[in-house]
């Protein structure tokens, strides 16, 4: 496959003597660092890949522990010491805080999560890291780039014709389902629906339907039939090997393609409880948006290559703007519910009045350019990814341990550990490995490092990452 880019370089970070040794140390690490190459990601065995590689690869990673299936996590580090006496893995356990020093503890006493804390006045905020090495302030220009970045979120945004479509494709649909199966219902899920999606969305679809004597293969196959009767354009075999199968299609009026699921409600109650989100402050959906771009743009957005899902990027946001000081969002699922769903014994249940939260992060004043600044400084620098598992579900930080994910099992890695809010056993991480967390990680240094140093860092950002390279 083609070649990674090496991490261009740290985070000046200022002592109070001046000297930017964090920086110089993060930039002497990463130019030591060996070629990355992006592969596929395969299925391995038990033979593919030791736990003591996973473990490097997140400078520290597993707690260790011991269960049928998996197995005990080494000890090794990401990089070797760089002549200061620190590792680069001790440089992204360093604690994001914003203009203080807030520690929470979990419920077991044992965990330790620094939350972001902001002092605001009515002259001025002030964003700062907290490294082992001194402060670093947010450069005092950053204002300048929201009302670019809101330009990017803006041209992000679906228009009116592709919703239009949309509508008009999901009309289609309904019409030569529900002459075959009439008590059927049609769902739109995933970006299509949650407000998360862009001009470039597929289409997903659930299909709710009793099943009956038959099998969910069997339906599919019907389905692509039917289909194909009413004359809709490249209508594919079932895919039935997928974890989700489904029926995939190409819409030529619309120029959509389509994914069409059975049964799948869990994945309609995740949207639901996304776009419920997304109603409550809008530096969510500008947040998020910008953040999916720059993730598809640098090829950290490719779930069949070992990265992040849309989805899990998604998850990100939302916990981040929980975890602010003033907080953003609120814990919908800690709230009492006035919206429940069961599907196959799991309940998903949450507040959703959510018209009675609009102003709930009135309070937090940041921009648009201080969150995007904020989250890639967190991604690269606080977020302790040996010990930590974001969960919107609990609006907080919760520990591996907690979760049992302190160990692999078969090939689910717990390098970046991100839980479904409903699905709970279900961590969106699970597909990085130790190869692709590094990927992942030198991105995140090297957004923050533009945000931080670039003076036009809302060109920079976005530039797509040249594989040939």
């Amino acid at each position: 496959g083609p070649d990674r880019r090496k991490a261009g370089g740290g985070l000046a970070v200022k002592e109070s003597g001046g000297e930017d040794r964090a920086g110089a140390r993060l930039a002497a690490a990463a130019a030591r660092r060996e070629k990355r190459v992006w592969v596929a990601v395969e299925r391995k065995g038990a033979s593919g890949g030791s736990d003591a590689d996973d473990q490097a690869a997140v400078g520290g990673g597993y707690a260790g522990g011991d269960e049928a299936g998996g197995s005990v996590e080494g000890e090794e580090q990401l990089e070797p010491d760089d002549g200061d006496g620190r590792r680069l893995g001790e440089e992204l356990e360093d604690s994001l805080l914003i203009a203080g020093d807030q520690e929470c503890h979990d419920s077991d006493g044992g965990q330790q999560s620094s939350e972001n804390t902001m002092s605001q006045s009515n002259q001025s905020r002030r964003l700062q890291i907290r490294t082992h090495t001194g402060w670093m302030e947010c450069r005092h220009d950053i204002g300048t780039f929201a009302s670019s970045l809101l330009s990017i979120y803006e041209s992000l945004k679906p228009s009116e014709e592709h919703m239009s479509k949309q509508s008009r494709l999901i009309d289609s649909l309904t019409k030569s389902v529900t002459k075959e199966w009439p008590n059927a219902q049609l769902h739109l899920y995933g970006s299509c629906a949650n407000s998360f999606g862009t001009s470039h969305s597929d289409v997903d679809v659930c299909l709710e339907i009793e099943i009956g004597t038959g099998s969910e293969v069997e339906l599919l196959l019907r389905l692509a039939e039917i289909l194909r009767g009413d004359n809709f354009d490249s209508v594919e075999q079932a895919i039935t090997s997928a974890r989700v199968p489904i029926v995939r299609m190409l819409d030529a009026g619309s120029d959509f393609s389509c994914d069409i699921c059975i049964n799948n409600l869990l994945a309609v109650a995740n949207t639901k409880l996304l776009k419920d989100y997304a109603q409550i402050d809008g530096r969510l959906l500008q947040l998020a948006s910008i953040v999916k771009h720059w993730a598809k743009l640098r090829g950290v957005n490719e779930t069949y290559r070992g990265t992040l899902s849309s989805y899990a990027y998604v998850l990100m946001c939302i916990s981040f703007l929980q975890l602010r000081e003033p907080k953003i969002l609120p814990c919908l699922q800690a709230m009492e519910p006035t919206y429940t769903m069961v599907v196959d014994d799991t309940e998903c249940a949450y507040f959703d009045e959510v018209h009675q939260l609009r102003d709930f992060g009135a309070e937090n004043k940041e921009t648009i350019a201080e969150l995007l600044w904020a989250f890639f400084h967190y991604w690269a620098f606080q977020h302790d990814y040996r010990k930590d598992v974001i969960s919107i579900r609990m609006g907080k930080i919760i520990s591996k341990k907690e979760k049992n994910w302190t160990t692999r099992i078969g090939n689910d890695r717990h390098l970046i550990c991100i839980e479904d809010p409903f699905e709970t056993g279900h961590d969106l991480g699970r597909i990085v490995d130790r190869q692709t967390i590094r990927i992942i990680r030198e991105e995140f240094e090297r957004a923050a490092a533009m945000l931080q140093h670039d003076d036009d860092p809302c060109v920079t950002l976005f530039e797509p990452y040249n594989y040939e390279n």
